[in-house]
């Protein structure tokens, strides 16, 4: 199976703790690095998590809070003293640009590789990323400043040649991808050799959704139907409730709701209020509704 992991860097909310760090994940797709929020102390964290700096280059940005974002100035002069060449993304409400511009100018003039920012609307939920590998799209939530989350969709792959079948039918090199593509083998003779036969069907394709920093909001339940893994933030417990909908943020008990009306194989819950010093509160108020949860934290690897 194709590599689809979700590493988590940092599961905390706005106030620093000892215990979190700032938002910031890696979904590693195929060896493909893609990073969502990148929270102050971001490039730390990524150096603890062992991946590779090189394979990193697109970050998508939810939203311009500062605990979402205040690590980019760091990351990116750090890649600029490794003297890194490709282009890095990042992908952004069309603000991001204006506040960094400046400071790109002053900090990292000379730079060996250059930043390109894609302006995308929060409001909209559109593809914002494509290649052969994965989609991303985003997710319109309701949050304080425009915010949207994310949905990374991995693409199939063509199904497994049965070595055997192919040798035992003299099948013409010329003719595998096609087979793998799901065509059936007609012989000289004209007999049909049904691809069932030839081929073993691949894995299905595996979706993760991300949304944070949002209220509660049923709609997306149908954009995020059936996914693989769903990261849903949990800033409080329901005893906090007017709180949560104060500052428009989620309850784990709420995070649950969502994840059980998806229909999601599993949740993880995070970005944490700083009032929590036991986050397994969190974790019990949302597995009492959705029993497929489990709490991010940092240095956590989720293969899925």
């Amino acid at each position: 199976m194709e590599k689809f992991d979700v590493h988590i860097l940092g599961c905390g909310s706005a106030l620093p703790t000892l215990r979190h760090s700032a938002t910031s994940q890696v979904v590693n797709i195929r060896e493909k690095l893609f990073m969502i929020d990148c929270g102050e102390g971001t490039q730390v964290q990524l150096r603890r998590s062992r991946l590779r700096f090189g394979r990193l280059n697109h970050i998508f940005i939810s939203h311009l809070h500062g605990d979402h974002c205040f690590g980019l100035m760091g990351l990116i002069s750090t890649f600029g003293m490794l003297e890194r060449t490709a282009d890095l993304h990042i992908y952004a409400h069309a603000e991001l640009e204006k506040l960094l511009a400046p400071q790109l100018n002053y900090f990292c003039k000379g730079m060996t590789y250059k930043v390109v920012f894609h302006a995308i609307d929060p409001g909209e939920q559109a593809v914002i990323y494509d290649d052969r590998s994965v989609s991303v799209e985003t997710i319109p939530l309701r949050h304080k400043l425009p915010t949207c989350g994310f949905l990374f969709r991995e693409k199939p792959v063509p199904n497994h040649i049965i070595r055997e079948m192919i040798d035992f039918y003299h099948i013409p090199l010329y003719l595998i991808n096609r087979i793998k593509n799901g065509e059936d083998y007609q012989m000289e003779d004209g007999t049909v050799i049904p691809n069932a036969r030839l081929t073993i069907p691949s894995d299905p394709p595996r979706t993760y959704a991300y949304c944070s920093d949002t209220c509660y909001l049923p709609r997306i339940t149908e954009q995020i139907k059936g996914v693989d893994l769903l990261f849903h933030e949990a800033t409080f417990t329901t005893s906090e409730l007017a709180r949560a909908k104060a500052t428009l943020h989620s309850t784990a008990e709420q995070a649950a709701l969502i994840a059980r009306e998806a229909g999601v194989k599993q949740l993880m819950i995070g970005h944490f209020s700083a009032r929590y010093e036991d986050d397994s509160l969190l974790l019990k108020e949302a597995s009492a509704i959705f029993p497929q949860t489990i709490l991010a934290q940092e240095n956590l690897k989720i293969e899925l």
